[in-house]
Parts: structure tokens; C-alpha cells; sequence
């Protein structure tokens, strides 16, 4: 937790993971997201994506899964291919989230 107090980002990511799993804590689901906003808010890339996959609303789920593709998340661009394949994306939604994670990988 020090690490965290300090600003490490993925020490924000680790203690979102075992609060949110219960690992050596307490499960504590919305202390763990806490600790995933925080890390995403400093550019953690498979914080944001668990915030997508939590996110009950499909739009900010997508804006998520886009922001986190374009730090070269293959996950993120995943499950945007899936929300296109149901109709929650947008055909525009997915070519974003593929370009911008080809430009994350370069």
C-alpha cells in the first residue's frame, strides 16, 4: 500500500485486483475499483479495461475498451469487436479502437 500512497500506478492496479478478488484483503469490490480508477487515471491500461468490463452502460463501456485499445489493450479491441458484432458498437467505434491500437504497437 505504500507503493500506492506513493503514486505507483501498478501498484493502484495490484491492490484494485485483491480487493476486488479478496486477495489478502477483505473482498472490498468498490475499494478495488477505486484503486482501477485511480491507475487508469495515470494511463493503466488493463485497469481501464476492467473498468469496461464492469461498466453497466455500453457506451462507456465502449469508451473504455477505446481508450485502453489505444494503449495497445488487444483485449479492449476484443470485446469492441464483440459489441460491434451485437450492434452495441459502432462500425466507426471499431475501426477507432483497431487503428489506435496498430498505432500503439509502432
Amino acid at each position: 500500500t505504500e507503493a500506492a500512497e506513493l503514486g505507483s500506478v501498478g501498484a493502484h492496479f495490484n491492490l484494485g485486483l485483491a480487493y476486488y478478488q479478496g486477495d489478502g484483503f477483505q473482498v472490498d469490490k468498490a475499494k478495488g475499483i477505486q484503486f482501477w480508477e485511480k491507475a487508469a487515471m495515470k494511463g493503466h491500461a488493463k485497469s481501464r479495461y476492467n473498468l469496461g468490463i464492469l461498466e453497466g452502460d455500453y457506451d462507456r463501456a465502449v469508451r473504455h475498451f477505446l481508450i485502453s485499445a489505444k494503449m495497445g489493450d488487444k483485449e479492449s479491441v476484443e470485446e469492441i469487436k464483440q459489441f460491434f458484432m451485437n450492434g452495441e458498437a459502432t462500425k466507426e467505434q471499431y475501426k477507432e479502437a483497431l487503428k489506435g491500437y496498430q498505432d500503439a504497437l509502432e
